[in-house]
């Protein structure tokens, strides 16, 4: 765990795909109750890294400053700190040299993202997604709602009715999904809700939904863009 060379999915020009969590893909943190779902990760407890983390009911997480940054959003129950409560479907973004000390009093899942802040990126965001603005996407039956934007990395949660086919389209700064509901399709695979998607700068694909439909989170322009450099 304290291995500062640990390198999980850390070729970023290779595409990953990670079905939904099972039992055996937890792995404990240092703070009792506190369990992660490791996507991708460079480094050991201080790391740039995604993960889904795990919290039980009444656990918490020692206070810590993010000298790289924060972004997570709430995947289910309510996340909390020193700042306020956040239930799910709350998106954060805690920019470099943020401290807090994170708890739960009914236990939470978040999908968190360290150390992948640009330099300049130092705008504090929260977003009670469940209450924010839908807007019409590219093509009928896609709605999308934006998170944050910031020198050509954008966030967002992208809405797919039933039997929605987007274009073909390339991404050059590569694409990250997280499928929050639903099933989301390419001609690639079929990935369910819990399914992480990484696509490699100028990857392309044509994505589409059948019958379900489905909800995703999506991150584009971030692979080989410049992050702030932490030592340590």
């Amino acid at each position: 765990m304290n291995d500062t060379h640990l390198q999980i999915n850390a070729d970023f020009t290779q595409r990953v795909v990670i079905p939904p969590a099972q039992a055996g893909d937890w792995v404990p943190s240092p703070c009792a109750g506190v369990w992660r779902h490791r996507l991708d990760r460079i480094g050991g407890e201080l790391a740039r890294a995604t993960s889904i983390v795990r919290y039980a009911a009444g656990s918490s997480f020692s206070p810590h400053t993010h000298g790289g940054g924060e972004e997570f959003l709430v995947l289910d129950g309510v996340f909390s700190d020193e700042q306020g409560d956040y239930p799910a479907g709350t998106y954060i973004r805690n920019p470099p040299g943020t401290t807090h000390a994170p708890f739960t009093r009914e236990g939470c899942t978040i999908f968190v993202k360290l150390r992948q802040f640009a330099e300049s990126d130092t705008q504090p965001v929260r977003i009670d997604t469940p209450s924010a603005t839908w807007y019409p996407g590219l093509v009928p039956g896609l709605s999308v709602m934006p998170l944050h934007e910031f020198d050509g990395i954008n966030s967002a949660l992208v809405r797919w009715s039933p039997n929605t086919r987007f274009n073909t389209h390339t991404h050059p700064g590569g694409e990250e999904i997280l499928v929050l509901e639903g099933v989301f399709r390419d001609e690639a695979g079929t990935y369910p809700a819990g399914t992480w998607l990484r696509n490699p700068r100028w990857s392309r694909h044509t994505p589409y939904t059948e019958a379900e439909g489905a909800l995703i989170y999506v991150k584009v322009g971030h692979l080989g863009a410049p992050m702030l450099q932490i030592s340590g």
